[in-house]
Parts: C-alpha cells; sequence; structure tokens
C-alpha cells in the first residue's frame, strides 16, 4: 500500500501510526506486568526485543508508512494532470549540478532537489540558483550522517532544524518536504517533521545511480512501467560515472525525459503537485 497526500491537508496534532501506537501499547503492558509480577521478566524482554525488531525493519523499508506518513506517490489531482516528480539527492554538487540545471532548462522541466544542509552552506550561491532557476530546494538533513536510522528525538531535532535553517536563509523559502539519508529513519523521526511542518517525501521508483554506471540501465529502472503520479529518485550528489567519466545521472536524465514526453508526462516539483 502506497500514501499519497491531496492537495488541501491542514496541520493537524500529531498522532502515532497505528503500528507506533500498538509499540506505546506493548511498553506500557510490559511495564505492567513487571510491577504485577517480576519473574516474567524473560517474557517482557522477549516481547520489547520482538517490538524493537518490527520497528527496525520498518525503519529500512523507505517505502513504508507504518511508521509515518509518508509521500510515496504524487496525490490524485496530479495524476490526473499527467505529472510525475525528478527528484535529486545528495547535493548541491558544483560540477555536477550546474550541468544538470542547464539539462533541465534545455528541456523546460521542473525539479525537485534535496539538498544537505551542509553542502548548502558549502555552497549557497549554487543553492540560490537552483531556486532561481524556478526549482523547489527542499531538506535533506544536516548532515546525511549513515547512523541517520539511529538517532534520538533531540538528534531529528538538530538534523531536521539545521537544514531547515540553512536552506531557508540561502533561499529565502523554508523547505516543505524532507527525505531521510538512504530513506531509512526510525520512529521519532515522524514526531520531528510534524513539529518542522515538514512532509516526508519517499520515491515510486529509484535508480541506484550512485553506484550503477550505465545510463541505459539507470533510465531503464525509472521508466520500466512509468505512469503519472510517479516520483523517480536519482542524485546530483554522490553521482556514479560512466566508463567516460560522465556523471551518469547526466546521460541517464535525457532518455527518461524523452520516455516522458513520449508518454505525455509532466515533470513539475513536489510542491507543485501537493499545491492543487
Amino acid at each position: 500500500m502506497s500514501t499519497t497526500f491531496e492537495a488541501g491537508d491542514r496541520p493537524r496534532p500529531w498522532r502515532p501510526t497505528p503500528v507506533v501506537a500498538a509499540s506505546i501499547g506493548v511498553h506500557g503492558v510490559v511495564a505492567a506486568s513487571l510491577l504485577v509480577a517480576p519473574a516474567a521478566w524473560p517474557w517482557a524482554l522477549g516481547a520489547l526485543g520482538a517490538n524493537q525488531l518490527l520497528l527496525g525493519a520498518c525503519g529500512l523499508l523507505p517505502r513504508t508508512h507504518w511508521i509515518g506518513r509518508n509521500m510515496t506517490r504524487l496525490p490524485e489531482a496530479a495524476r490526473a494532470r499527467r505529472e510525475i516528480a525528478i527528484t535529486l539527492d545528495d547535493g548541491p554538487d558544483p560540477e555536477v549540478t550546474p550541468r544538470l540545471l542547464d539539462l533541465l532548462d534545455e528541456r523546460g522541466c521542473s525539479a525537485t532537489f534535496f539538498c544537505i544542509g551542509k553542502r548548502v552552506l558549502a555552497h549557497p550561491d549554487l543553492c540560490r540558483e537552483i531556486a532561481h532557476r524556478g526549482h523547489a530546494v527542499e531538506n535533506h538533513s544536516m548532515t546525511h550522517t549513515p547512523t541517520f536510522a539511529m538517532q534520538t528525538l533531540e538528534g531529528y531535532r538538530r538534523e531536521v532544524r539545521g537544514a531547515q535553517a540553512a536552506i531557508a536563509r540561502t533561499t529565502g523559502s523554508e523547505p516543505r518536504f524532507f527525505r531521510a539519508p538512504m530513506g531509512f529513519r526510525n520512529p521519532l523521526l515522524d514526531p520531528v517533521l510534524h513539529e518542522a511542518g515538514l512532509m516526508l517525501a519517499a520515491w515510486t521508483r529509484r535508480s541506484y545511480d550512485t553506484k550503477q554506471r550505465d545510463p541505459r540501465i539507470v533510465a531503464a529502472r525509472l521508466t520500466r512501467g512509468f505512469a503519472a503520479g510517479d516520483i523517480l529518485l536519482l542524485h546530483d550528489g554522490h553521482a556514479a560515472r560512466t566508463e567516460r567519466g560522465v556523471p551518469v545521472l547526466l546521460e541517464a536524465l535525457p532518455r527518461i525525459l524523452d520516455d516522458a514526453q513520449r508518454l505525455a508526462l509532466r515533470p513539475v516539483t513536489l510542491r507543485h503537485a501537493a499545491q492543487s
């Protein structure tokens, strides 16, 4: 089951998902049982262990909605307009991003850039150029730490708020979407995103273009079953290189856009898709 968000969504009090609520209930039952029957600690430990394994498994599934709201496809209205979203992670990159912006300009396409806060601070002019050319700059955490899925509540606040502030100061516009590094997270991220007014965005299709060096394979992964409402995941940061040393993204994207044009699919930003 995928989760989409429709235009007109309004802020509301944070509520845990059924899975997270059940997890909270398990902890309560275990605590009460130990007060009544301390000798039952092996059973209690087993119950908590099983619960943590379930939550850990959910956190390693980037497209799951079990531990928090998660956009994996564009809203119905956007699908009706035959829109898709091209999203770029891990930038801005001073070598790849300018060439990518020129390519998008040539094709008249808009994209969503999930930028790392520390890279925004390192390349502020490039980040401003992304926004100036009509693309959306969104939040991809402050440091893109490999241990993102193991953060505490305060750790998530630092990662989310730090990047939020860096992007807002640089572009003059606050991000509206967040993408977890590698897509991995734990249940503590959802309330932090709610506090920040951010929507978690995963993807419909991913390219693995940080490892795959053949642009034909990268493009095929994204266009096999291509349909309106798809959110495509690519990378301008950490991009793999072809055998000729060209960032694979720059050779794969024209193929993807050709297929989109053939199927009358229009690339838009996530913000645009969610607005109407």
